[in-house]
């Protein structure tokens, strides 16, 4: 039996679609036929008429077609005024049609941190929302307490953009009938437990607080240079992007586009800190012994870390 799946993009976004493609284990071709995936529509792969498309509209809002899977990317356009006109589709503003077929959907997949917490303008004129969460705050379009039809609050795929293995497995395990178990903020557990710095090639010098001022150095880029791999979840170190690489592997430092705070208004490559230990810390790490572990640690580094490979 196929699998419906209508994919909306709103707010301007599309750059989950574009992680989405770069999927190949299996790619979206292969994935979609294992599931027997019908895409209804998506704005960018989608091949029909803007009747057709309109016919399929109605067809979910009177119950005459199925819709299994709803796949919202882009934040929740509400501007000016409540009124969402800063984002509408044929004079209809996205944010009523994204509600009215998360009435009729099994499953609603919030794609990327943007359709999950707001993302940017959230403070904004143009008033910008997740599809259940207003950052950390519950209730967002669809209000705190939307069930989908499975009985399912909308599964948050945090990133800016998602993780293309995320997109691929949540879709996966919706399709197999799996109830993800979820996170506080609706995250999938499975992908969102452990922190970005998990899997950093750069853990040693962030143990020894061989830190980083500048770019192009091995260093951690933790304490000085905005680097949040420490404070945020995700798979960015362990499941890397095309298989391949990672911010913090090529000398970038994490954003921290996972959190239901991005983004933060602070500078991306500057961390706020006190006498040189970051204001904020992982969770349940006091601040005090710290310090003291900190400093002890750098001055127990080993030479190699000290000079960073260099001989």
């Amino acid at each position: 039996m196929s699998i419906n799946v209508y994919w909306m993009q709103i707010g301007g976004c599309g750059g989950d679609s574009i992680s989405f493609l770069n999927a190949d284990a299996p790619d979206i071709a292969e994935l979609f036929r294992s599931l027997d995936i019908n895409l209804l529509w998506h704005p960018s792969l989608s091949n029909i008429s803007a009747l057709e498309h309109e016919q399929i509209v109605a067809d979910i809002y009177s119950g005459g077609l199925k819709l299994d899977v709803l796949i919202v990317e882009g934040s929740v356009i509400q501007g000016p005024a409540g009124s969402g006109l800063f984002d509408t589709r044929d004079g209809k503003p996205t944010k009523d049609i994204a509600y009215e077929m998360a009435q009729h959907a099994d499953v609603v997949l919030a794609a990327g941190t943007c359709a999950s917490f707001g993302g940017f303008g959230v403070d904004d004129m143009i008033e910008s929302t997740g599809l259940q969460f207003c950052k950390r705050k519950k209730g967002g379009l669809l209000g705190a307490d939307f069930l989908a039809k499975s009985g399912q609050p909308v599964i948050n795929l945090a990133g800016c953009p998602c993780h293309h293995d995320i997109l691929a497995g949540a879709i996966t395990a919706v399709g197999n009938g799996i109830k993800l178990k979820l996170d506080q903020y609706n995250r999938p557990q499975e992908w969102f437990s452990s922190l970005i710095h998990q899997g950093c090639t750069r853990n040693e010098y962030h143990e020894y607080r061989v830190e980083e001022e500048n770019f192009g150095e091995k260093g951690c880029m933790f304490f000085h240079m905005g680097c949040q791999g420490p404070l945020v979840s995700g798979v960015c170190n362990t499941n890397l992007w095309n298989q391949h690489s990672s911010k913090t592997r090529a000398g970038v430092p994490c954003f921290g586009c996972t959190s239901p705070d991005f983004p933060m208004n602070t500078p991306l490559f500057e961390t706020n800190n006190i006498e040189g230990v970051p204001v904020k810390l992982p969770s349940g790490v006091d601040r005090a012994h710290y310090m003291v572990y900190k400093d002890m640690a750098a001055a127990a580094a080993p030479e190699r870390l000290k000079n960073k490979g260099n001989s």
